[in-house]
């Protein structure tokens, strides 16, 4: 078997993969907080791209920017009995105010606050004491709020990116006058979420509802895209609720309506974080590391000069140089080309797998032998073998390159999908599915199953042995009748089961 890049490799150890492929392309590290990370430049100019892709969209249907307090007050959380229930368990709470030196020397807390103050979980109940504060009459709706900022959630058991103590994410919270404009909301921010994941990202999802045990706490529906990984889990990516009017009424989010009576606003929330790079390195990375879809890469191209005797250097050197600032020039999907000239003094193998464990899309190798006939030798990070293509064609086409390589990303992960995606009618099939031939070292096993079903507490206690969880509802399904293989009861609805992250 051929070395590899990355080891262990996926089909040997997939949770210990991913953990390598991170170290390898230099994204991120633990921090010495637990349960929290530093994200380094690499892994943050992704979500920089990611940010700036999704920003537009966000403001291209109408939404602001704003910022809001990272402390709430305990009480806050306290006024929605189902929200601070769902986020209790996560929440870091500030108790003591301000350090002052301790009787042995150290630092301790001057004093006790007049009220705890929670870290930001999320911030629905800060939002909405303001929203209170701006709305009085239908001339302020819609409200539409959008903030960029970091949450906290106390986990135990954390992995880089896919869940720590402290994330990024962006947080969408929007007041509206009638119900109707509230869900259509709640489904054109689902819509933006997988239009973003599957045209950025190059990650196929599925859109559906989420179960009542899986909703968001306190919201009336929770809309979710679901993108399967290459270990065959679901990964939740991003969601969207219908809040109804629960938190309007709690914290008296009124309007006065054109005919003077007053009404409680109807609220949506959605967000979508960090883990969206995880997504990105699972649906698509290899075992020589990772794999980056163009449209998010922080650069597409990296450049590496051949030189194997000092007598070429100026030459080599200037070839690439002015060929880094043509490409460079180039306008790609809103902005310029990403190109990196790497010159340093390194071995060219090392260098090219420095670039390759990272996902740089095209590897561009340029010696004198290619000057002599105006080429350069080309390789794409998702195929094995470079090839030397003439200098004026590799630059008149190279966006059309990347925008092949993005697309077959995309192909593959959907092939993935629908390959590993089974239609299941009864229970013994349903665990034989998801059950692997080896308890101990489990291998990669399962997928999604779709199953006619029934949304209820019976069905839950049958798939907790399971380590499963029904992932959505699809939307806009063809209703086909059947019977719910955990309760036999009639249904027309087939929801999406798998093991999950």
């Amino acid at each position: 078997m051929s070395k590899s890049g990355i080891s262990p490799r996926r089909d040997e150890n997939y949770p210990e993969w991913y953990q390598q492929v991170i170290k390898a392309a230099d994204m991120a590290e633990v921090s010495p907080v637990r349960g929290c990370m530093v994200i380094k430049p690499w892994g943050y100019g992704i979500w920089e791209n990611m940010q700036r892709v999704l920003d537009k969209m966000f403001k291209d249907t109408g939404h602001e920017n704003a910022y809001f307090p990272i402390f709430i007050p305990k009480s806050f959380l306290e006024q929605e009995a189902e929200h601070v229930e769902g986020f209790a368990k996560e929440c870091a709470v500030v108790t003591h105010h301000r350090l002052e030196a301790g009787a042995d020397g150290g630092l301790v807390p001057a004093g006790p606050l007049e009220e705890p103050l929670v870290v930001r979980p999320t911030s629905e109940t800060i939002i909405g004491v303001m929203f209170a504060k701006w709305i009085q009459s239908y001339r302020d709706l819609p409200l539409l709020i959008n903030q960029w900022c970091n949450v906290v959630r106390w986990e135990m058991r954390t992995r880089l990116f896919l869940r720590t103590a402290e994330f990024l994410w962006q947080e969408g919270h929007t007041a509206h006058a009638t119900k109707e404009e509230a869900w259509e909301e709640t489904r054109r921010m689902l819509d933006v979420y997988a239009d973003f994941a599957e045209n950025f990202m190059a990650m196929p999802v599925i859109k559906g509802e989420k179960t009542v045990g899986e909703r968001f706490p306190g919201a009336d529906s929770t809309l979710t895209i679901e993108a399967m990984m290459q270990d065959r889990k679901a990964l939740q990516s991003g969601t969207s609720h219908f809040l109804g009017q629960n938190f309007a009424k709690v914290q008296e989010i009124k309007f006065q309506d054109q005919s003077g009576n007053e009404s409680f606003c109807w609220t949506t929330s959605w967000g979508l974080s960090t883990r969206m790079i995880g997504a990105l390195i699972m649906s698509h990375s290899d075992d020589d590391g990772l794999v980056l879809p163009p449209k998010l890469a922080p650069k597409q191209i990296v450049i590496l000069p051949i030189i194997r005797k000092d007598s070429d250097r100026a030459t080599v050197m200037e070839y690439c140089q002015s060929l880094h600032e043509e490409l460079k020039e180039i306008d790609y999907h809103g902005q310029k080309l990403g190109v990196i000239l790497d010159d340093r003094d390194l071995r060219g193998g090392e260098k090219k797998w420095f670039h390759i464990k990272r996902g740089v899309p095209i590897l561009v190798e340029v010696g004198p032998r290619d000057i002599e006939s105006g080429s350069v030798f080309v390789g794409r990070r998702d195929q094995p073998k470079s090839k030397g293509v003439a200098r004026d064609e590799f630059v008149a086409t190279i966006n059309q390159t990347l925008d092949d390589f993005q697309q077959t990303l995309y192909d593959n992960a959907l092939k993935l999908r629908l390959d590993n995606t089974k239609s299941i009618d009864s229970l013994d099939e349903f665990t034989a599915f998801f059950t692997p031939k080896n308890q101990k070292n489990p291998e990669i096993h399962g997928g999604f199953a779709e199953c006619h079903f029934v949304d209820t507490p019976e069905a839950d206690e049958i798939l907790k042995p399971l380590k499963v969880t029904p992932r959505c509802i699809p939307l806009n399904q063809e209703p086909v009748e059947g019977k719910c293989i955990f309760t036999g009861q009639s249904t027309n609805l087939r929801a999406v089961f798998g093991k999950s992250y």
